[in-house]
């Protein structure tokens, strides 16, 4: 693509993107991540430098196996994380704003983070999912402490063909309704933006707190590799 990750991540349609976040409870960009970089974080799957490696199975959190990158993450995924940050905090202190909460989000990622390790959270989070047939994740949610940034991105780094199956699942909690669920497909390199734990929604009484969680559908064939990028670091 020429440009680099973050230039590529500065030059999307942030208003665009904000609203439709805000509106709808997830929005993806354009596709960032070109070919090349995504094989090559598909070869770290084997390859990287993890500080964990979790087999879903064994804590009945669906079927598949994740890794939590270790320090120095790779360049693309830093470069990520930090240029998605400062939009994605744009808006969570609105959302703070709405719902009458005190805390408040630095404009940058380093400052954020900071906060984190203060809080004992210092271990990285960015992370690399891999499930191949019958794999699948549960609803969840993704909270590593007391310090958590309301909003994450993931980025499908398989190809189309490589898999069938395996939708991103994300769905919505209502006060006194049933829950709505959004079914979607991730377009390779482009990034999924939704909320970690819950989003602001306009009721009768002011805005709610909607709690939100998110999975994988089952995986019917082939092998789908995703990245998850999680602001907040982890206790």
């Amino acid at each position: 693509m020429g440009r680099t990750v973050s230039d590529r991540i500065a030059a999307l349609d942030w208003p665009a993107l904000l609203a439709e976040l805000d509106e709808h409870g997830f929005a993806q960009t354009a596709p960032v991540l070109d070919a090349v970089e995504r094989a090559d974080l598909d070869r770290s799957f084997d390859a990287g430098r993890f500080r964990a490696t979790i087999e879903m199975r064994r804590h009945r959190f669906g079927e598949g196996t994740y890794r939590y990158f270790d320090r120095p993450l790779p360049g693309v995924i830093d470069a990520a994380r930090h240029a998605l940050y400062p939009p994605l905090a744009e808006l969570a202190n609105g959302w703070a704003e709405r719902l009458g909460e005190p805390q408040r989000y630095p404009a940058g990622l380093d400052a954020f983070l900071e906060r984190c390790h203060r809080a004992g959270q210092e271990r990285p989070t960015p992370l690399i999912l891999r499930y191949t047939e019958g794999g699948h994740n549960a609803l969840h949610q993704d909270i590593y402490g007391e310090v958590a940034f309301p909003l994450q991105a993931v980025t499908l780094i398989s190809g189309l063909g490589d898999f069938a199956g395996g939708q991103f699942v994300l769905v919505e909690g209502r006060p006194r309704m049933p829950s709505r669920a959004h079914v979607i497909d991730l377009e390779p390199g482009a990034f999924l933006l939704f909320p970690t734990r819950h989003r602001p929604v306009q009721g009768t009484r002011g805005h709610y707190r909607a709690a939100m969680r998110h999975g994988v559908a089952t995986v019917l064939a082939g092998e789908r590799t995703t990245l998850g990028v999680i602001f907040h670091d982890a206790a």
